[in-house]
Formats: structure tokens, C-alpha cells, sequence
């Protein structure tokens, strides 16, 4: 991978952000690499899991992830329509040693969730591999670590993380 600055991975760690406040799940999606890809949000109790081997909360490849996205755009995602509110704060990012094409990232976020006269969150971290295709950064895979240790004050997970 070629030198990519703090400053520009944060800059697309942004812009996902407010894609997807925005609920702009098609832009979102067009941040993604083409081929395999994976979004994984494990389980609170073992965030190490492994999806092939643990329960995971999502475990989605690039098909999933199309299937989710067109569920949540339209009205058959009855928990999310009308959609949430939402609010992704992304911070204290960090680059890793890149590894061949793919650049490792953690990041700490927040997302705040308003639905229904209720506010909800979740806390946690991710972990990104991002490659660059065509001057741009993509997202082969993103693991949304939760650090709560249940699921109680946002009471589910409907939105994308």
C-alpha cells in the first residue's frame, strides 16, 4: 500500500460516518472492495470470537451485506422504518504496519441511536483492513468490537455500526 496519512484515514473513516447517519446505505456500501469482504460485530461476551467457529451478532459477506442494506432501505425492516436517528462519532485512530495490499486501522466510536422518544448507544472499537483501489481507500473488512458487556441500553442492533 502506498503511504497513506492519519489524516486521510481518518478523512474516509468521516465520511463512512456520516454516509451512514445520513442513511446513504448505497454510498456506504460503494466504499467496499469488490470480492470478499466481511462485517462482523461479535458477540459482547467474546469479542475475540471467531464467526466460522463463535455466535456473532452480524457476520455478513458482500452478498449479506447488499441483502441488509436493501432490507433497511425499504419499509420491510419494520424496526428501522421510519429509520433511527443516528449519530457515529469516530475517534483516537490508529495505523497499523500495513500488511501486503491491506492497510490495519483501529478506531474507537460511539454511535448514538434516537428512535421512538428513546436514545440508545453502543461503545466500542473497530477494526478496519482497508486497501486502496483506483487512488481511493476501500474496506475489504470491518469488525465492530462492542465494549459494553450487554446489550441492555440500546436493547438491539438494527442499525449498521
Amino acid at each position: 500500500m502506498t503511504a497513506v496519512t492519519r489524516a486521510e484515514v481518518e478523512d474516509f473513516l468521516y465520511r463512512e460516518a456520516a454516509l451512514l447517519d445520513e442513511w446513504d446505505l448505497d454510498g456506504w456500501l460503494a466504499l467496499w472492495t469488490e470480492g470478499p469482504t466481511s462485517y462482523v460485530v461479535p458477540c459482547n461476551d467474546a469479542p475475540d470470537g471467531d464467526p466460522a467457529q463463535d455466535l456473532v451478532l452480524i457476520d455478513d459477506n458482500e452478498l449479506r451485506m447488499r441483502l441488509r442494506v436493501e432490507r433497511l432501505n425499504s419499509r420491510k425492516a419494520h424496526r428501522e422504518y421510519p429509520h433511527s436517528r443516528t449519530n457515529h462519532q469516530v475517534y483516537n485512530v490508529l495505523l497499523g504496519e500495513p500488511a501486503g495490499d491491506e492497510l490495519p486501522v483501529t478506531a474507537s466510536f460511539t454511535v448514538w441511536r434516537f428512535r421512538n422518544g428513546k436514545a440508545s448507544y453502543y461503545v466500542g472499537r473497530y477494526h478496519y483492513r482497508l486497501v486502496a483501489s483506483d487512488g481511493r481507500l476501500r474496506i475489504r473488512s470491518k469488525r465492530s468490537v462492542l465494549d459494553m458487556t450487554e446489550l441492555r441500553p440500546a436493547g438491539d442492533l438494527a442499525i449498521i455500526l
